[in-house]
């Protein structure tokens, strides 16, 4: 397993891929930064918690989706599968990779609040830690998912598209099920199809934490979502290699 997470981070960092990736997690976390707490002369950094999943959720799939997706176009797959290691050590090293990326873009928030503290900021410690625990689960989530599609196809781009499409539907599932209470008025199987919806979506769990709010439930749902996508690209794989 660690040949295989060494293979990819030097992947990652021989090609553009990880420096695009955190150099627009910068900018983009920077500039929400700069316009809600410096501008404002606000220390509560959970603005721009909340709103760095838009980029999360565009980005981590280019992350994600040459992880098998190149390994299949250019027949390489193969070789992975038929290597001496088992299959989930082979999806987790490379779902490790990417969430190592993801940290190396995370390290950013170290210099907002050093930045803060200069400024001689109050900074509520339990809101950050929550929201950088959150931070870290949710683009887990967001990683595994793209992970399982990339496993599907051969097609970066197309990887890549299934992946967004993927994590903008779980992250908002909770809150789409909220459109629901009308039709459940007239037919209320729609109730147990709001409650499903409810208990996948990802926005409610993500904000809790953004608010300073640490809910061990939420923690084992976000851990247990990881764990389901992985297993279900080592389904993929494993019928591949027997296939």
């Amino acid at each position: 397993m660690g040949a295989i997470f060494r293979r990819e981070m030097k992947a990652y960092f021989t090609s553009p891929v990880a420096y695009i990736f955190i150099s627009v997690f910068f900018f983009y976390t920077g500039t929400f930064f700069v316009s809600i707490n410096i501008y404002n002369a606000i220390s509560d950094l959970s603005y721009v918690f909340i709103y760095v999943f838009l980029i999360m959720m565009i980005m981590l799939p280019i992350l994600t989706m040459r992880l098998f997706a190149e390994e299949r176009r250019q027949k390489t797959d193969q070789c992975l599968l038929t290597a001496p290691v088992s299959l989930f050590s082979i999806v987790f090293a490379k779902f490790a990779a990417a969430l190592c990326v993801f940290l190396c873009a995370m390290s950013i928030f170290a210099f907002y609040l050093l930045a803060l503290s200069a400024m001689g900021a109050n900074i509520a410690w339990s809101i950050v830690w929550g929201s950088l625990i959150a931070l870290l689960l949710l683009g887990g989530c967001f990683i595994s998912i793209g992970v399982f599609v990339s496993s599907l196809t051969e097609n970066q781009i197309v990887s890549a598209i299934v992946s967004i499409i993927a994590g903008f539907l779980f992250y908002m599932m909770d809150v789409m099920a909220g459109s629901l209470d009308s039709l459940i008025n007239s037919n209320r199987n729609f109730a147990a199809l709001k409650a499903v919806m409810t208990s996948l979506g990802l926005y409610t769990r993500y904000a809790e934490f953004s608010s300073g709010i640490l809910n061990l439930e939420s923690v084992v749902f976000f851990l247990s979502f990881i764990f389901v996508f992985i297993f279900l690209t080592v389904r993929v794989l494993e019928k591949r290699r027997w296939g």
